[in-house]
This record gives C-alpha cells, sequence and structure tokens, in this order.
C-alpha cells in the first residue's frame, strides 16, 4: 500500500509482522515418485474467482516436509511469478478441501497471526494484485518475480480486528453487487459476439437482410493466389536492408493490430515476391486452440513494404471475389468450421498449409451481389461495435469501482471506527509476546532434546503461533 494517513486506532505493518510468510518447496525430479505422495498445489490451481482444485498433482514430501509446507485453513496462496505482469501475486485462500496438501514453490504462503481475519488480509493481497502494485514491485524480464522476501517487507493498512470484520462485511455486499453486473455484461458480451457470428454466416449463405443470393461454392485456389512467407532466422536480423515483418501476432480475427511492427532483413529479389497488398488476407496457419485456427483480417496497405513470416498465409484474391467480402465470409463460423476440419491434426494441434487453404470451398456469387452483403455487414458490423464500445466502457467502470471501494476500504473511509475497538497495535503486541513464548518454548525443547542424548532432527515448525480461526472466517472463501 502506498503512505497515507490511517485513522485513529489503524498502523501500517510489514506482512512479516503480522503474519508467517514462506515460499513452497521445489519441485524435482526425485520427488516424482515415493513412498510418501502428497498433494500439492501450484500457481495453476489459484484464480481470481478463487482456488481451482480440480487438477491437484502430487509429489513425494516427507513427514517433516508436511510438517514445513502443509497447507492450514485460513493460509493465503500467492502466485510468485507470472508471464503476465497483471497475473502476479494473484491470492487464493485455503479452507482446508484436501488433506495434508502441501505448495510448490510457485506459490508463497501468508499465514495469518490470531487478531488477523484471513478474509481482510486477502482482500489486501489481492488489491495490491489488481492496482498492479505486485506487478510494479516485481523482479526480472519476460517472467516476472515477486520473491518471500519482497512480500514479506510489504506494507499492510492494518485496522483494529473488529473493523477488519466490518470491513470484509461491508465489501462484501458491494463486491457481490460488481460481480452480478460483470456477469451480466459478460452475458451480453457473448451475446454481441454470438450476433456478429450469425451475421457472418448470413453473408455466406447470402441471405443477410432477408436477401436471397445465388452463389458457386468455388476452391480458394480458382479464386485467389495462396502463398507462404518468410521464415525468421539469425540471418535474417536486421542490418541493412530490413522491411518491416508481420507475425501471428499481429493478425487478430478481421482485425490487425499493428502497435508492435518488427523488422526482417531481406535478401535481392524478395521484396518484389513477397510485399503484401492492399486487399491481401492474412492467414493464421497453426494455433493449439481450434476456436483460433485459421483467423484472418484485410492488409490495406497501412505500413509501406511489409512483408510477413511463414505462419502466416497469404491469400491474394483475384478479380471474381472482393477482398473485404472474402475477410467475412472467411471469419464466417461456416467457414472456420471447414478450416477446422481440414487442419486437424493427429497430434491434438490444428495446423493449416498452402495446400489445405487452397483445397477449402467458399461461396463466390457475382461482385454486385457480394458489394451488397458487403455493404449491408458494414451497416450490422458499426451497430455490433458500438454495443460491444458500450460494454466495455460499462466493464470499465464496473473495474474502477471495485477499486476504490477496495482502496476506501484500505485508508479507513468505507466503514466507520468505533473508539471501543482495540486498536491494532494491542494485536502487534498480543503477536510479539506470542512468537516470543512460542520461541522460548521451542528453544527449551530443543535443549531437553540435546541433554537427552536424541539424535533425531527436529522437524522445522512455523515461526507463528497459530490460533484457531474463528468458525465464520474460514466457512467460506470470499470472491473477489
Amino acid at each position: 500500500m502506498s503512505k497515507t494517513e490511517f485513522p485513529p486506532g489503524w498502523c501500517s505493518v510489514r506482512l512479516e509482522e503480522i503474519a508467517e510468510v514462506r515460499l513452497g518447496r521445489q519441485r524435482s525430479p526425485k520427488n516424482h515418485t515415493g513412498e510418501q505422495m502428497r498433494p500439492y498445489l501450484r500457481a495453476a490451481n489459484v484464480d481470481w474467482g478463487g482456488l481451482k482444485l480440480d487438477d491437484v498433482k502430487e509429489m513425494n514430501f516427507t513427514d517433516a516436509e508436511v510438517e514445513t509446507y502443509r497447507l492450514l485453513p485460513g493460509d493465503i496462496v500467492l502466485g510468485e511469478a507470472s508471464g503476465s505482469p497483471r497475473e502476479v501475486g494473484k491470492p487464493g485462500l485455503w479452507n482446508g478441501q484436501i488433506d495434508d496438501c502441501c505448495f510448490q514453490n510457485t506459490l508463497i504462503r501468508v499465514r495469518p497471526e490470531p487478531g488477523i481475519d484471513p478474509h481482510y488480509l486477502l482482500l489486501v493481497l489481492r488489491y495490491e494484485a489488481l492496482s498492479g502494485s505486485f506487478a510494479r514491485g516485481a523482479r526480472g524480464v519476460g517472467i516476472h518475480h515477486l520473491g518471500s522476501a519482497r512480500i514479506a517487507s510489504w506494507p499492510i493498512p492494518l485496522p483494529p480486528l473488529a473493523e477488519q470484520r466490518r470491513i470484509v462485511e461491508a465489501l462484501d455486499g458491494l463486491l457481490s453487487r460488481l460481480d452480478a453486473a460483470e456477469e451480466s455484461i459478460n452475458r451480453s458480451v457473448k451475446r454481441a459476439g454470438h450476433a456478429w457470428g450469425s451475421v457472418l454466416n448470413s453473408v455466406a449463405r447470402g441471405d443477410l437482410n432477408r436477401r436471397s443470393v445465388q452463389a458457386d461454392l468455388r476452391l480458394v485456389s480458382e479464386v485467389a493466389e495462396v502463398s507462404g512467407g518468410i521464415q525468421k532466422q539469425q540471418k535474417r536480423r536486421p542490418v541493412e536492408n530490413s522491411f518491416p515483418f508481420l507475425r501471428v501476432a499481429n493478425v487478430a480475427r478481421g482485425r490487425l493490430q499493428l502497435d508492435d511492427i518488427h523488422q526482417i532483413e531481406l535478401f535481392a529479389g524478395e521484396l518484389e515476391r513477397h510485399r503484401l497488398e492492399c486487399g491481401d488476407l492474412l492467414v493464421v496457419e497453426g494455433n493449439g486452440s481450434p476456436d483460433q485456427i485459421g483467423r484472418a483480417a484485410t492488409w490495406r496497405g497501412e505500413v509501406e513494404d511489409a512483408v510477413h513470416q511463414n505462419h502466416l498465409i497469404r491469400v491474394r484474391p483475384g478479380g471474381e471475389i472482393l477482398p473485404r467480402y472474402l475477410e467475412l465470409v472467411w471469419n464466417s463460423p461456416l467457414v472456420v468450421d471447414q478450416l477446422r476440419e481440414v487442419a486437424r491434426s493427429t497430434s491434438g494441434l490444428y495446423t493449416l498449409s498452402t495446400a489445405k487453404v487452397k483445397s477449402v470451398k467458399i461461396p463466390v456469387p457475382s461482385l454486385s451481389d457480394q458489394n451488397a452483403l458487403v455493404e449491408d455487414a458494414d451497416v450490422w458490423e458499426t451497430s455490433v461495435d458500438v454495443a460491444q464500445g458500450a460494454l466495455q466502457g460499462a466493464r470499465a467502470r464496473s473495474r474502477l469501482l471495485r477499486q476504490s471501494a477496495l482502496r476506501r476500504a484500505f485508508v479507513g473511509s468505507l466503514v466507520p471506527q468505533d473508539p471501543a475497538d482495540e486498536p491494532a497495535s494491542a494485536i502487534l503486541e498480543m503477536i510479539r509476546s506470542g512468537r516470543e513464548q512460542y520461541g522460548r518454548r521451542r528453544s527449551s525443547h530443543a535443549r531437553r532434546k540435546r541433554t537427552a542424548g536424541m539424535s533425531a532432527e527436529i522437524p522445522p515448525a512455523p515461526s507463528s503461533v497459530i490460533a484457531p480461526i474463528p468458525g465464520n472466517a474460514i466457512q467460506q472463501e470470499f470472491e473477489l
């Protein structure tokens, strides 16, 4: 949390002052099998909506390791690293769903001390993740690492325990209403997508706006020129003769994303052979997702002298087909189903080739009918875009309201303060006293074992005193 003026009774603390922070155990081939296989959580099990426990792996943990890495009800697990900044530090609350479940080093366990409501701490950590604070505090290039030491020193706003619970209760109502609103928005976004898919199918069938257009099914090879692109190699690092180079990442379904265009070195004659022309349809060659196979967009000359990589297939329409009509039909669910079928492979991947693209059949009506269908579709697209823009605006406002509610909660302006509440400083003193007493008990126990001549190693123990958590605090996970 950023520095701010807190209400009376509040204080700012480091996370390690109010919770035990521990990185999980590293996964190793030697632990893939053994006599003490135990379930464990990894980063893939933590989602914004809660923990996903439909795919929990196992590895070998000794009894001593279980004592160190076992998850207890009320524990919070955070993603330690991610390739996506938005996912860094994403937290989830453990409610004891699986016995003797441990955790891997892709997660950091945060175990709240007595006097700290786990749901309150979960909300604070989620706010830090959602607001991008964890991402900004992470280290690394490509993979963003938080690290247990960084998390341990993270500043946390600490109100009295009674106010922690009031904040959780207030946010429960506010965020539940926002959740319902966002779910409604998501359903509307899906309906808008389905509506546009219906428009595209109507173009392919020739019956958009109750038209009755006759068309012949033609092979793509009969109405267009199909060619591959340039393979990216070390020798093509841009040096003296570099040109704009479109990649798979630049091609979405029905639109190009040109904010990040790479450069590639070309040699004699290659620009003339591979230069993109207005009206070229760029088709994605392969994708692990069958829904994305063959997605395509039309090149409209946005960048001069651009070429494309070999994972994009160029379809250059001839005189019998309009580029915009080709793009609409190509992205219609009817043609996408055909693309998925020809792209299917025994390995589970979906891959197109120039030969497969040439074998696809598309409806080709007269040019005048194509033009009429395109004009009708463009009107529909404008309406769908307006609706989707409004929905995206509503979604953005919902996110801002969510962050505003969380921010207000953690600066003390969401719920009223009660002067009768035991201040946060008393909680800190109780935690410090408990840790000192636990440390003295542990030291005394270790001395007795050494005096008795016992050679067995003492299993690692948590550095905090884990008091029973009130039942109503762990019955169900608070969903942000």
